[in-house]
């Protein structure tokens, strides 16, 4: 295994770890799950922090959800597309907040915007992401192209949106929040009931 791997190995074993116990997570519990010895890690890493980072730039990386999204079959309908693309994202803004909030639960700061030092911080440049995420997107709405009341990348700017907000709904702990697919219903029909706006001539 070359060193490259072996981080690659010791990253994904820790991020569940960092994801549980933040920055408290030790390198014995680390090396103990990977089933290495502790001082392999410090072959690879320089110390704790520099692995701690290393989890946050992964963390924050989007190739892996670009790549699901991209996988989902296109000769399914649409709103069975876009489910899988809403569960794809909402796994990875699960995963990253956990991290992230682990790490600054437990007084992880000063290292940047993500708490990751600056290899972390360059890891996501957010309107990059953004740009590919909605191209991605943009793909599972191709299919159904002359369907579409707006051009395809702007309905899949719309729909990233919805993701976003559905993933962090802005409702009280008393208010129920609607289903994905109440929210799918309306973005794809309407919030009317009826096919004719009000208003428009019949």
């Amino acid at each position: 295994m070359s060193p490259e791997q072996r981080r690659e190995m010791i990253v994904r074993t820790a991020l569940p770890l960092v994801a549980e116990h933040g920055s408290t997570v030790t390198t014995g519990q680390i090396a103990r799950a990977a089933g290495i010895g502790e001082a392999t890690i410090f072959r690879v890493f320089a110390d704790k922090d520099e692995l701690l980072d290393a989890c946050v730039t992964e963390a924050l990386r989007t190739d892996h959800v670009l790549a699901e999204i991209q996988e989902i079959p296109l000769d399914q309908p649409l709103a069975g597309r876009l489910a899988e693309a809403t569960a794809a994202i909402q796994a990875y803004l699960g995963r990253m907040g956990m991290v992230l909030g682990a790490l600054h639960a437990t007084g992880r700061r000063g290292r940047g915007s993500h708490g990751g030092g600056e290899a972390a911080d360059a890891a996501i440049d957010r309107a990059s992401a953004m740009a590919r995420t909605r191209g991605a997107l943009a793909e599972l709405f191709e299919p159904d192209r002359d369907r579409l009341r707006l051009p395809v990348e702007e309905t899949a700017g719309m729909f990233m949106g919805l993701v976003f907000t559905w993933s962090r709904p802005p409702t009280g702990p008393e208010t129920p929040a609607p289903s994905l697919e109440e929210y799918l219903d309306v973005f794809l029909h309407g919030a009317l009931t009826g096919t004719t706006p009000e208003g428009s001539p019949e």
